[in-house]
């Protein structure tokens, strides 16, 4: 029974044409997807997740590699100092609390901005946006990629809290080669753990999160130790550990 319906899902008896019989697949192949994600995503909403598409990736460019490993440990929020919290909300996100996923007002800033730069674009990837990308999906420049984003952000947005967004974000989330989240982080640069992190500390990790490879948390350049106290001063005016009381 389960084969026979399998077989009227995918291939009907009524379609004739190859273009007709194209767009069904397609459609059907977007359902499974569709679904797929539906169900990794309200799994993902209550449990730990093992390991993301992004290690996956890492993973996989590294394979020749004998000395690349994948450090990564996860740990609840609140076993995160709220230090931590606030400084990729202040240095990655300042309006995580009020957008559904999507920053329309950073998105039109950047473009404004890019239109009157000549150098790399800058974006306006929200922290939902990040998580979907490190999660989901893959690093680069990529128009089908950013198309998968945008809908995968609103499904995560709509079954998770901003808390939980938050909490996958901080745990998968790139700060060196190989360190997946802060747990790890902090036990590599600092040698203690993410809820022991200081004001100082978290902001120098959240200042790496443009980019770990040039930004280095063990090497800070004038231009990251500038970061780092632009991003302490953010956490003091969006109101400190009380900003985090409005994602409960």
């Amino acid at each position: 029974m389960k084969k026979g319906f399998l077989r009227r899902f995918f291939v009907p008896k009524n379609l004739t044409g190859t273009k007709e019989c194209l767009w069904f697949l397609i459609s059907r192949i977007g359902f499974v997807v569709a679904n797929f994600y539906l169900c990794l995503t309200l799994i993902f909403s209550v449990i730990p997740v093992p390991f993301s598409a992004y290690m996956m990736q890492k993973k996989v460019e590294n394979l020749l590699r004998s000395d690349y490993r994948i450090d990564y440990d996860w740990v609840s929020i609140d076993d995160i100092a709220w230090q931590m919290q606030m400084a990729v909300i202040a240095g990655e996100d300042q309006n995580f609390d009020n957008h559904f996923g999507i920053d329309v007002d950073a998105v039109l800033i950047a473009l404004k901005r890019n239109a009157k730069s000549d150098k790399k674009p800058r974006g306006a990837s929200t922290i939902s946006q990040q998580t979907v990308k490190n999660l989901y999906l893959w690093h680069g420049t990529s128009w089908v990629r950013k198309g998968l984003e945008i809908p995968l952000t609103f499904l995560v947005e709509s079954l998770w809290s901003k808390r939980r967004v938050l909490e996958v974000y901080l745990n998968i989330a790139e700060f060196g080669r190989g360190i997946f989240g802060v747990e790890a982080a902090a036990k590599h640069y600092f040698g203690k753990s993410a809820k022991n992190l200081t004001q100082q500390e978290a902001a120098l990790l959240a200042a790496s999160l443009p980019n770990p490879f040039i930004y280095q948390v063990n090497r800070p350049n004038s231009t990251m130790r500038k970061r780092q106290q632009w991003i302490i001063r953010q956490v003091q005016n969006l109101g400190g550990r009380h900003y985090l009381e409005k994602l409960d």
